[in-house]
């Protein structure tokens, strides 16, 4: 325990008077540590803080800390520093330098109901854009006015298709992103919109705005149904509250009874 305290002192004060410098050594090897950076964790960090938070200084500061417990870890072992024990310490090092991007996963799976029922409406205000702008206009101008969850997919699906990408896989990495219900099979109808002339454009559009007025009637039945589930949860708890209530009344009078 001694030399894990006068480690980690010994680590703050040659930080602290810039004999050493972590930050200044990630930044030189970042692309070495970019290996271990996971290919969703910029979406899934601008899908929690949106643009208040930086994704590259976010995994700079995983790495540092991560790094910090490595060293702790062989401070600790370091009266036995056996290989089983200094793998130990790095495994231990990556098992926290996980803990963040799990908890943006986890923040991330549990949003996913609230997506599900804000789909339906982002979606109408891209039937309302796509009658008088093109697809890519339409969904430029849709980014200010969308949920925050969406705007990170929408800023990497416009910037796609500004770099010259006219496929479909740019509509459907958004898809992928927001696994909800049809978001595959509206990203689709949203592509081909883009692609029919003005006859066309006009019967699809029709489609999709069926597509759409089906998703808002389902979300419209899912958000009854989740409020329903809440009051029937809460008359359960006031059912269960009264009932040991009078139990616990009727139990002291017989109590009471008894002495007498």
């Amino acid at each position: 325990m001694e030399m894990i305290l006068i480690g980690i002192i010994a680590i703050a004060v040659l930080e602290y008077h810039k004999k050493i410098n972590t930050n200044r050594f990630i930044n030189d090897n970042v692309q070495y540590f970019q290996i271990l950076k996971e290919d969703d964790y910029d979406f899934l960090v601008k899908a929690k803080y949106g643009d208040t938070v930086d994704p590259e200084v976010l995994f700079t500061s995983r790495v540092k800390n991560a790094g910090l417990i490595v060293i702790v870890m062989v401070c600790f072992f370091l009266y036995d520093l056996t290989f089983i024990n200094l793998l130990l310490s790095f495994v231990i090092g990556y098992l926290f330098f996980k803990m963040q991007y799990n908890s943006l996963k986890s923040y991330y799976k549990k949003h996913l109901h609230h997506i599900n029922l804000m789909l339906p409406y982002f979606l109408k205000t891209m039937e309302i854009l796509a009658q008088h702008y093109t697809i890519p206009v339409a969904l430029s101008r849709s980014i200010t006015s969308a949920p925050d969850i969406f705007k990170p997919g929408l800023r990497e699906l416009v910037d796609k298709i500004n770099a010259g990408d006219a496929t479909v896989e740019p509509y459907m990495i958004f898809a992928r992103q927001y696994p909800v219900s049809d978001s595959v099979r509206m990203m689709r109808l949203l592509y081909r919109l883009g692609l029919g002339g003005q006859e066309e454009k006009h019967e699809q559009l029709i489609m999709f705005a069926r597509g759409v007025s089906s998703l808002q009637n389902k979300a419209r039945e899912q958000k009854y149904k989740d409020r329903l589930k809440v009051m029937e949860n809460k008359t359960m708890i006031m059912l269960g509250v009264t009932g040991a209530g009078v139990m616990a009344l009727l139990l002291l009078s017989v109590l009471t009874m008894m002495q007498f």
